[in-house]
């Protein structure tokens, strides 16, 4: 079932390719929508073409098919979307924002509501182990609420791949350690023993495909035997 956003945004794009013959702008779709930023646009196209109403031929700038229409559906029936700063597919990540030096009225610092520290591996970057990146007199403090079961640890984001699901350069991600995740999440994944990489993680067949979350960056696909996975992301922390 789509969500209202998702039903409007099929409809749009629909009326639009039999008003012009093509596509609409991601420019278009944002402000048609009312949304405040076209990241929200990415993550409702990959939903419709996931569910098999839209289909994106790569490489060609507005290029979008509509392959069908829900049937006898009213969008005053659908479910409300989630706020638009929460990313689909497998990860909402819960974003910690501030300067946690400071202690503001009224705030609890992490300390008082519960945290531990995490180790921090350092800056995520190709060409290095997980391991590698471990500093063990790096610590990073952690609310316990953003942790589950299992061991954990903390990565500095360095680059812009995942910028459409709300990863950003400079942030810090919480992984749960594991060698198994399931379609669709976000992974640290090593390739080949040698090169770490943090993606959507995407199985076809005897393949693993390895998806940026940026248009401007291309997936990788590899024989499943070339990539382990290292852990999931379960969380985000950013500091202004």
């Amino acid at each position: 079932m789509l969500t209202r956003k998702q039903y409007e945004l099929l409809v749009y794009i629909d009326r639009h390719l039999k008003q012009t013959g093509f596509s609409p702008s991601f420019e278009e779709m944002k402000d048609a929508l009312s949304l405040k930023s076209k990241s929200g646009i990415h993550r409702l196209i990959s939903a419709l073409e996931e569910r098999g109403y839209l289909a994106r031929r790569h490489h060609r700038a507005r290029a979008l098919d509509v392959l069908r229409l829900p049937d006898n559906m009213l969008a005053r029936d659908l479910p409300e979307d989630p706020p638009e700063a929460e990313v689909a597919h497998g990860f909402a990540p819960n974003v910690i924002r501030g300067d946690f030096t400071q202690r503001l009225p009224g705030v609890r610092s992490a300390g008082d509501a519960g945290a531990v520290e995490l180790p921090m591996y350092g800056r995520i970057a190709a060409g290095l182990p997980i391991e590698a990146l471990r500093d063990t007199s790096n610590q990073i403090e952690v609310p316990l609420a953003l942790l589950g079961a299992g061991e954990h640890y903390g990565l500095e984001v360095a680059g812009d791949s995942m910028v459409e699901a709300g990863i950003l350069d400079g942030d810090t991600v919480i992984i749960l350690k594991g060698d198994s995740a399931e379609n669709g999440q976000i992974v640290v994944a090593l390739v080949d023993e040698n090169e770490v990489t943090l993606k959507r993680l995407r199985r076809r067949g005897a393949s693993i495909a390895l998806e940026p979350c940026n248009v401007r960056h291309e997936t990788r696909i590899f024989p499943a035997d070339r990539v382990k996975v290292q852990g999931r992301i379960v969380a985000l922390m950013r500091k202004y």
